[in-house]
C-alpha cells in the first residue's frame, strides 16, 4: 500500500509541476500560492498574455487533472455530452464529472485524493446502494448511498481522509462519517464546487467546440 501511495503522489506531483498551481489545495505543496477565492471567476495568474487557444487548452488540463487526470478520449466525450444535455454546457460539465464514483467517494472524504478514491472502486470497496460498483467513471444518481467495505473501514487511509481537517464536504454530499457512507443529494453547478484553484469551464467548452 505504501507503494501505491508513493505511485499516487509521484503522479499528482507530475500534474501539479506541469500546471505550475496546487491542484487540490494541499498544505504541503510546493504550489501552494492560491490567488482567488473557489467558484470566482477571474483571469489565470500565468499566462497572461498567452493566445485563445492555449489558456482554452490551460483550462481543458486543469480540469482533467484536477479530476485523476482522466483520458483525452474520455474527457471529449463528457463535453460531448454536456453538449448534447439541456441548460449551461459548463455547468453540465462540472455536474458530469462531480458525479463520477471516483469524485464523490473523494468529496465525501472517505479518500485522502480522487487517486486514492479511484484505487478503492476499482479493488470493490464501494458500494452504490448496496451494490458493488468497481468502475470509478459511474455516474452517480441524486439519492444514490455510497458506503465503503468493512475491510477499508479499517484502512488507515480511509480512517485519516474522515479525520482530516483539511477540506469540508460540499452541500451536496451528505455524510454520515460514524458510519462510513455519503448519499449524493443533488448534481452541483459549477458555482457549488469547492475548488481550491480558478476552474475555467467555459474556456473548455470553446476549445471543443472550435
Amino acid at each position: 500500500m505504501a507503494r501505491q501511495g508513493a505511485k499516487r503522489n509521484t503522479r499528482k506531483l507530475k500534474i501539479g509541476r506541469a500546471l505550475g498551481v496546487n491542484l487540490w489545495g494541499q498544505a504541503k505543496s510546493p504550489f501552494n500560492k492560491r490567488k482567488y477565492k473557489p467558484g470566482q471567476h477571474g483571469p489565470t495568474a500565468r499566462g497572461g498574455n498567452s493566445s485563445d487557444y492555449a489558456k482554452q487548452m490551460r483550462a481543458k488540463q486543469t480540469l482533467k487533472g484536477y479530476y485523476g487526470n482522466i483520458g483525452e478520449k474520455k474527457f471529449h466525450a463528457y463535453y460531448a455530452e454536456a453538449d448534447n444535455m439541456r441548460g449551461d454546457t459548463p455547468d453540465n460539465l462540472i455536474g458530469l464529472l462531480e458525479r463520477r464514483l471516483d469524485a464523490v467517494v473523494y468529496r465525501s472524504k472517505l479518500a485522502p485524493t480522487v487517486f486514492s478514491a479511484r484505487q478503492l472502486v476499482s479493488h470493490g470497496h464501494i458500494r452504490v446502494n448496496d451494490k458493488r460498483v468497481k468502475i470509478a467513471s459511474y455516474q452517480v444518481k441524486p439519492g444514490d448511498v455510497i458506503t465503503v467495505s468493512e475491510k477499508a473501514k479499517q484502512m488507515p487511509l480511509v480512517v485519516l481522509a474522515l479525520e482530516a481537517g483539511d477540506r469540508e464536504t460540499p452541500d451536496y454530499i451528505n455524510v454520515d462519517s460514524a458510519n462510513f457512507t455519503a448519499t449524493f443529494v443533488r448534481v452541483p453547478s459549477f458555482a457549488d464546487v469547492p475548488y481550491p484553484v480558478q476552474m475555467f469551464p467555459e474556456l473548455v467548452v470553446e476549445f471543443y467546440s472550435r
